[in-house]
């Protein structure tokens, strides 16, 4: 009983470590609501072959007061029904020269028929540092 309480607090002392480290280290993960995307786009390439691909396009701006060094959007996926097909989240590149808006892609993960098959999407931020 007491091996297994002990396996038990192990897995997590390295968690809580990362925990501390992500707060003390002075780079707190910021609130979604410091990110807008101000401009987004779905386009396809190859309709109607195999090699079909679907990316959509964007702009996030920084709307919060801090500087921001990491961001990641979350791109849903839909069929005509309404159906999720896939969720991806990609991180912006976000460059180290102070700008507050930046440029981002989330390719739909796969091609043909599948990429055929999005209708519209939904972006939302999810996390800034």
């Amino acid at each position: 009983m007491h091996r297994r309480a002990f396996l038990a607090c192990a897995a997590l002392a390295p968690v809580s470590g990362c925990l501390d480290f992500l707060e003390n280290n002075g780079e707190e993960i910021t609130e979604p609501g410091d990110v807008e995307i101000v401009w987004d786009d779905l386009t396809r390439e190859d309709p109607g072959t195999e090699d079909e691909r679907v990316v959509v396009w964007g702009v996030v701006r920084n709307v919060g007061e801090r500087t921001l060094s990491y961001i990641e959007i979350r791109a849903t996926f839909f069929d005509a029904d309404g159906e999720e097909l896939e969720s991806v989240i990609e991180s912006v590149d976000v460059d180290d020269d102070a700008r507050e808006e930046w440029a981002f892609a989330v390719e739909f993960p796969r091609f043909g028929e599948d990429a055929a098959a999005v209708v519209t999407y939904e972006l939302e931020p999810v996390t800034g540092v």
